[in-house]
């Protein structure tokens, strides 16, 4: 099943809002974005709380990432799964990382917030 395609750029909206550096920051956005049970199998390995990754957040330090190869797929009413890749820029003398994304969206009280999420790094194109 495909996403309606309004429903997927509100998802892709809300994924990017997730990267940005300001967003990161504010632990009370980060807190309307994921949902209570949210759990992230981080690409390190780690497994995060929602408690757990507002924290991280809060003292990361900002980086420029850009979003490509976004899709969505309607899982069930009102849940959603974004699948994505992320280009993390470092700065002019580092390298680029890459790394592939899933997420899964659920429609909690009328608004869509995040339930769980996956990185894994990865090359530059697969």
């Amino acid at each position: 099943m495909n996403s309606d395609p309004s429903i997927e750029l509100e998802i892709q909206n809300l994924e990017e809002r997730l990267l940005d550096p300001e967003v990161r920051r504010s632990g009370e956005e980060i807190a309307a974005l994921l949902a209570d049970e949210f759990i992230e199998f981080g690409s390190s390995g780690r497994v995060f709380d929602k408690r757990q990754i507002i924290e991280s957040l809060k003292s990361e330090t900002p980086v420029r990432r850009s979003l490509v190869d976004f899709k969505t797929l309607l899982l069930a009413p009102g849940v959603v799964l974004a699948t994505y890749r992320v280009i993390r820029h470092e700065g002019l003398d580092a390298e680029s990382t890459y790394s592939l994304r899933s997420s899964v969206w659920k429609l909690i009280d009328d608004r869509w917030q995040m339930v769980f999420h996956q990185g894994t790094l990865s090359k530059k194109s697969n």
